[in-house]
């Protein structure tokens, strides 16, 4: 047991022990090079699938694990901490609850086995567009029924692994914004073969960020989607995308939880090697202490995960964990990052310590999926009652 897992019996260590081998075939330079050229981890994902780690959250029936959403946290939050890059394919994780809650018994048939063999990637979520970021209410992209199939137009950006996906969730409205009572209505939720799609409509332009994320911006030209692959009722879409969201914001804080235990553990085994003026730089306070106060910022927040994760999976509401454990996990993962970069000193920039790549990569989720002001309108709003701010 490493230092860092907590005393108490972990349910998961057999599966944490297993990621870890497999992360092991998936050293730095792996990343580095992929760094360098924007590429997608395809052996890594592949790996990864055949191992069963995406199939974690289908059900027995349908060739998956059938683990909880614990289970799955647990798989992602080792591939962080082994340094590794799971943003590659987390989102088939969390995609995952809206077609299991609410797809109907023909869906799950025609897509859970194929996921679940690794023939079929679900890895793409349409729902951020840039006119209306997170005021997902005010999206413009329109899903007109004609018959037995519906006609999409509009556009989505941050479709992160669209090129690299064979299924796409997408939200559209269906009915006009000034047909509906509460703006929440008449959006409805779509599964889009992206492989019959792509260039009968559907146009695909990558983004180049700060971190090699595989970001895309999605186009519709009258894309034709069959009736069948609707999701639940028309206009009732965005609900079943909102049940997704708490997964998305426990399994990303799970993430950060992992960088923050690689970063802690980098940073303190080097500042017990490195000697300067005669000693190890781990017995100055300056060096220690930003370790020690991330150990502790990770702690909590992975205290408050776990019990988002224990509400989720016993169907209770857990808006507050979700939310509060996302914003204190991207929290204690850049904070350990700094003192991970600040222990290192100038090597914290260098490529092959790996440490510079892992500070881009953890820095996004201070941002995405939400940003930290929207939780914190949740939070004041929501949990402590106050008027709404916006």
């Amino acid at each position: 047991m490493d230092h860092h897992t907590p005393a108490e019996a972990d349910p998961h260590a057999e599966i944490r022990a297993e990621v870890r081998k497999l992360c092991a075939r998936f050293p730095g330079e792996y990343w580095r090079e992929l760094d360098a050229r924007r590429g997608y981890p395809t052996e890594f994902v592949q790996a990864l699938t055949e191992a069963g780690w995406l199939a974690a959250l289908i059900p027995e029936e349908f060739g998956g694990a059938g683990l909880p959403l614990s289970g799955a946290a647990a798989i992602l939050e080792e591939i962080q901490a082994s340094g590794c890059n799971g943003a590659a394919c987390h989102a088939q994780m969390y995609i995952m609850g809206t077609i299991l809650r609410h797809g109907s018994a023909g869906q799950k048939a025609a897509y859970l086995p194929a996921i679940a063999r690794g023939e079929l990637r679900l890895q793409a979520f349409g729902v951020t567009e840039p006119t209306s970021g997170t005021d997902t209410t005010a999206l413009r992209t329109t899903a007109r029924r004609e018959g037995d199939r519906y006609v999409v137009n509009g556009q989505k950006i941050w479709t992160s692994r669209a090129e690299h996906s064979d299924l796409m969730l997408l939200l559209a409205r269906t009915t006009p914004r000034d047909q509906v009572k509460k703006k929440t209505e008449g959006l409805s939720t779509f599964i889009v073969d992206m492989r019959q799609a792509l260039g009968k409509g559907l146009t695909i332009r990558p983004i180049r960020t700060m971190m090699n994320h595989n970001s895309c911006e999605v186009f519709f030209d009258n894309m034709e989607v069959p009736a069948e692959n609707l999701v639940g009722q028309e206009g009732r879409g965005f609900r079943y995308i909102l049940d997704g969201m708490n997964a998305e914001r426990l399994l990303i804080a799970a993430e950060c939880i992992g960088d923050a235990k690689w970063f802690i553990e980098k940073a303190r085994s080097y500042a017990k090697e490195r000697v300067l003026f005669g000693r190890p730089i781990g017995a100055n306070q300056g060096v220690q202490f930003p370790i020690a106060r991330a150990y502790a910022q990770m702690r909590a927040a992975e205290a408050i995960v776990q019990k988002g994760l224990a509400k989720f999976e016993r169907g209770e509401a857990c808006g507050e964990e979700a939310n509060m454990g996302k914003m204190l996990a991207a929290e204690a993962s850049w904070a350990a990052g700094e003192a991970c970069v600040n222990t290192h000193g100038g090597f914290g920039f260098a490529e092959e310590y790996d440490i510079e790549r892992k500070f881009r990569e953890t820095r996004l989720y201070q941002v995405a999926p939400i940003s930290t002001n929207l939780i914190l309108s949740y939070i004041g709003e929501h949990v402590l009652g106050m008027p709404r701010s916006y």
